[in-house]
């Protein structure tokens, strides 16, 4: 079973996510897709990391998710993943490297991000755990001024229309409350 969990930016989404899994049980397997760059992403990690409960796994992973997600998963442990925004960036630039952006081919980018979003689908319909997918709400904003920011919000916000569709639960969380939207 996938839960879908949207808002926007410092909206409770991660917070809302973690009240879910604690409440669907004791075992929870929390995926991290935050890759450390920086002493400011240093400190988001480490203030992520202090305030879950320390008897929740933490893989730290944003590559080869199915090897994670698996069907020998514990049908007992909650499997938290945070955040899919976070894995498209990754993804995005991984694929692009050191290409200059006036010469990426986003059509490309896209296909190959949505290879990796089937894989995750698929890796969580063969897993026996509830999982939980949060994900930035990025279509509620204007317009970005630049090209990669326009495009960024333009694949996300269609992976986030593909993971709805494939959740039996999606919540959207504004200023702290969770709505159940599905």
């Amino acid at each position: 079973m996938i839960t879908l969990i949207t808002g926007g930016a410092r909206s409770g989404k991660s917070g809302h996510a973690e009240q879910l899994a604690a409440a669907a049980g004791e075992k929870v397997l929390y995926i991290a897709t935050s890759q450390v760059c920086d002493e400011e992403m240093a400190e988001r990690v480490a203030h992520h990391r202090a305030s879950r409960p320390a008897h929740w796994r933490t893989v730290e992973c944003w590559r080869d998710l199915a090897s994670v997600i698996t069907p020998e998963n514990d049908p007992e442990e909650v499997i938290l993943l945070e955040c899919i925004t976070t894995l498209i960036s990754n993804l995005l630039f991984e694929v692009t490297g050191e290409t200059p952006e006036s010469e990426w081919d986003y059509a490309a980018i896209e296909q190959f991000i949505g290879q990796q979003i089937d894989t995750l689908l698929a890796a969580c319909a063969r897993c026996p755990s509830p999982v939980l997918l949060v994900t930035n709400e990025v279509g509620m904003g204007i317009v970005p001024e630049n090209r990669l920011a326009r495009h960024f919000r333009d694949m996300a916000g269609r992976v986030n229309q593909r993971l709805a569709a494939a959740a039996q639960d999606v919540w959207l969380v504004v200023s702290g409350i969770g709505v159940k939207i599905k």
